[in-house]
């Protein structure tokens, strides 16, 4: 019978930190960002709340770095689906399908996500944080996009972080619905709004100004 590897101790940090970065998921999402202790983050991943401040400086920036870990997995689900050799619209009815099939998965993240929000709207330090964080994950969208236009000789005829926003602006808004009235959200919405937003992109090519370029 072989005996368990060691973990360095590098990795040993790396799985305490996850491990926190999973509870505060699920505690922030249950008791939301003001009311949640970094004493119950602990407890929930089993650590003490001396490990949380040796991983996180505050609260704030526990919740901050467990939203960073959810925005690059979404983009990074993005991107894949977006890199695939199919039409655009199939592409786009593909990642539509990919942020429903994730909001399931982690049913958590759309309360995290509006708890973010109405934090930032109360805490003027914390908003900063939050839009740097925002600007950032827009603007590797822009570049997902950028890459695929380019690739398919494609031009929207808008500047790609304005296509980033409008994207972002229609998964909120089914996040939003989903999380309020869910029967009236079906699995495929958002879906076809990416493939009929896609297809309009299409057919406005050329006729509006490009990413870069003079209005």
């Amino acid at each position: 019978m072989s005996t368990p590897e060691r973990l360095t101790r590098k990795q040993r940090q790396e799985h305490t930190r996850s491990c926190l970065l999973a509870a505060a998921g699920r505690v922030f999402a249950r008791r939301g960002l003001a009311q949640a202790s970094v004493d119950e983050v602990a407890a929930d991943a089993g650590f003490t709340k001396g490990a949380v401040y040796a991983n996180f400086g505050s609260k704030e920036e526990l919740f901050l770095a467990m939203l960073d870990v959810r925005f690059a997995h979404r983009l990074d689900e993005m991107d894949r689906a977006l890199s695939t050799g199919e039409s655009p619209e199939v592409q786009a009815r593909a990642a539509g399908r990919d942020f429903i099939d994730y909001l399931a998965v982690d049913p958590e993240w759309e309360r995290l996500f509006f708890e973010a929000a109405l934090h930032a709207s109360r805490d003027e330090e914390f908003r900063g944080k939050l839009h740097h964080r925002y600007a950032q994950m827009r603007e590797r969208m822009a570049g997902i996009l950028r890459a695929r236009a380019e690739a398919g000789g494609f031009d929207p005829g808008v500047p790609f972080d304005q296509l980033a926003t409008m994207i972002f602006a229609m998964a909120n808004g089914v996040a939003f619905e989903r999380l309020v009235e869910p029967a009236a959200v079906p699995d495929e919405l958002f879906s076809t709004m990416l493939e009929m937003f896609t297809l309009g992109a299409f057919s406005r090519q050329g006729d509006g100004v490009a990413d870069g370029d003079p209005a």
